[in-house]
């Protein structure tokens, strides 16, 4: 067994503190207020009105409802529409193909947006994409997140490429998410649209069919601390799973509380 399999396998293991009673509180904050009207608040993953009037139609289904409860769905925040292209050196990039008319500026989408390094790739021939958000979740009891792509949305063009996400514990390791993006056929442009759904989150609890409830939380100097202790670290360490020890025995007992308004 190899030392990072160890370690994640002990952050598994890892002793949790027992779960609470009622639903399990969900915080969802942005990292910073600059700009944050152009960014929706996460919301509940709905059917849209779907036809309910017959007893086994699958919007009745408990299945489909129970899938449905453990989302959250985060919209994307603005209209891109980009090429991959490589320079005369060979090296890839990014195209704007909305041009002068984007509603992106410039010096502001490449703040944004961003081509991951060719020797970072997953695959050679699949340039991945990143674009950097500002929406943080959080919990003070166990809670894994699931960043999944928006499986119950069409799309008339769909993404050349594929979303892939990632799981890991938010009541440890809360940090701002990634809109990470492989691009299979880079003959194609990439679309997006500000409204539509950008990626789901999805949500396990202690037990697993306990509920959550969703509230925004403040930017306290507890939570401000903490972010800033666990951030970054992903540039210093390879296998980041292998702090979450650590990170449990130094976060304070509370983060989570709900913004007023």
């Amino acid at each position: 067994m190899t030392d990072d399999l160890a370690d994640f396998r002990l952050t598994l293991t890892h002793a949790l503190p027992e779960a609470g009673s009622g639903p399990v509180r969900i915080g969802w904050l942005l990292k910073e207020e600059r700009g944050a009207v152009v960014y929706e608040a996460p919301s509940r993953l709905r059917s849209a009105k779907t036809d309910r009037r017959h007893g086994k139609s699958a919007s009745r289904c408990p299945a489909i409802l129970n899938l449905e409860s453990r989302h959250v769905e985060v919209r994307c925040p603005f209209d891109l529409h980009l090429g991959f292209a490589r320079d005369k050196e060979g090296r890839p990039g990014l195209r704007n193909l909305a041009g002068a008319a984007s509603p992106v500026r410039a010096s502001k989408l490449s703040d944004l947006v961003h081509m991951v390094n060719e020797a970072e790739w997953r695959y050679p021939d699949r340039p991945t994409v990143q674009i950097s958000l500002p929406w943080i979740f959080v919990s003070d009891e166990p809670v894994y997140l699931s960043q999944v792509p928006p499986f119950m949305y069409y799309r008339s063009e769909p993404w050349p490429g594929t979303l892939f996400g990632g799981r890991f514990p938010i009541d440890v390791w809360p940090r701002p998410l990634m809109w990470a993006f492989e691009w299979h056929d880079t003959e194609k442009a990439l679309r997006l649209s500000r409204g539509e759904p950008l990626f789901y989150c999805q949500f396990e609890t202690v037990p697993p069919d306990r509920p959550f409830q969703l509230v925004e939380a403040a930017h306290t100097p507890e939570l401000e601390a903490y972010l800033e202790h666990i951030s970054g670290a992903v540039n210093y360490v390879n296998q980041t799973f292998s702090l979450f020890r650590i990170a449990r025995e130094r976060r304070p007992a509370s983060l989570v509380r709900p913004r007023d308004r």
